[in-house]
């Protein structure tokens, strides 16, 4: 019998005042009701495909301020390294 992996027993308990449903330690994320790659185990195309519909379909606004933030730390950068913006630009 050394070739048969022991598995694990489940048991369907449920604590003696819980009235809601399902089970009380399911662990969810807050925000998994609104995403569309959370769910069934599908196969990796479909998972990339809704990745893909989701990053398009997000808000905009994000991707802005993120944008401001890296340009501000880059221009912060080149001030504490002294760089010469005037090489740029003929005289």
């Amino acid at each position: 019998m050394g070739f048969f992996k022991r598995t694990n027993k489940k048991f369907e308990y449920q604590p003696r005042y819980y009235k809601g449903e399902g089970s009380p330690f399911k662990i969810e994320h807050k925000l998994d009701k609104f995403r569309k790659t959370i769910g069934k185990n599908r196969n990796l195309k479909s998972k990339l495909t809704d990745a893909i519909g989701e990053f398009k379909d997000s808000e905009k606004g994000i991707n802005k301020t993120i944008l401001y933030i890296i340009l501000l730390l880059v221009l912060i950068f080149l001030f504490i390294i002294d760089f010469d913006i005037s090489i740029f630009f003929k005289k």
